[in-house]
């Protein structure tokens, strides 16, 4: 069994550079909920050192918020924003002599793309003028992954290492108490469920079908390199590969 284990850099945090020696693809900040120029170029140069597939991470321009405020865009500027970003990383990937593979969104911009199609359809349109070959990364089930798939884009259903889920395979919000996993035991249990077994227990205690093609883990949790470490012990003692495919 091969899975692709995903993390978010560039964002400021303090174990970048390590986690890219533990996961298999890299989401790298484009400057608008976080990072800026000088943070691309170094997470590519890690990402091209450890063998790590690159990819760009766009969001809301929020910095302030981290990209986790609700915002209600035009789809075109949404468009336009995403395809701006994508170009940024991309530049910068190609001077260094590398290749963007992949693009997740970030934050609010991606919650709101797994339910709103108009949005999920303006990001997978970004994604796909950019360059058609890129693969499209979004909640598993999610309007993102059929707008992505509408328009012929490699797509990537992804699951959340640490997030609680609800009843229709969304996630829980972080403005709800119970949005985290903080036990490193139930945060594993729910992994290997997800990749294995393909569902994850929700909130109100039902099973919800899920297809984990790649499993993210937050490089801004307090211990994201602990758990990181056991999650790559878990996957091999069960014989799970990791891999960008």
């Amino acid at each position: 069994m091969i899975v692709d284990l995903n993390a978010d850099l560039g964002e400021g945090c303090a174990h970048d550079e390590a986690l890219l020696q533990l996961v298999s693809s890299a989401n790298i900040a484009c400057g608008f909920h976080a990072g800026d120029a000088q943070t691309m170029q170094q997470s590519v140069r890690w990402a091209m050192k450890y063998g790590v597939a690159i990819g760009a991470h766009p969001g809301f321009p929020d910095r302030e918020n981290f990209g986790r405020t609700a915002m209600q865009l035009p789809a075109e500027t949404v468009y336009a924003q995403v395809v701006y970003q994508l170009g940024a990383l991309a530049a910068i990937t190609r001077a260094q002599g590398g290749m963007m593979v992949h693009v997740k969104p970030h934050g609010m911009l991606y919650n709101q793309a797994a339910t709103d199609a108009v949005l999920a359809d303006a990001i997978a349109r970004a994604v796909y003028d950019v360059d058609p070959a890129l693969r499209l990364v979004g909640l598993a089930g999610s309007e993102l992954i059929r707008a992505g798939e509408r328009l012929g884009l490699t797509t990537r259903e992804e699951v959340f290492a640490d997030r609680r889920y609800q009843h229709n395979g969304t996630l829980v919000p972080r403005s709800q108490p119970d949005a985290m996993i903080e036990s490193d035991e139930l945060a594993l249990d729910q992994t290997l469920a997800m990749v294995q077994q393909k569902k994850v227990l929700s909130r109100e205690g039902v099973w919800v079908p899920v297809n984990a093609d790649t499993v993210c883990l937050h490089g801004d949790g307090e211990h994201a390199l602990t758990f990181a470490r056991r999650l790559r012990a878990a996957f091999n003692e069960q014989a799970i590969q990791v891999s960008a495919g």
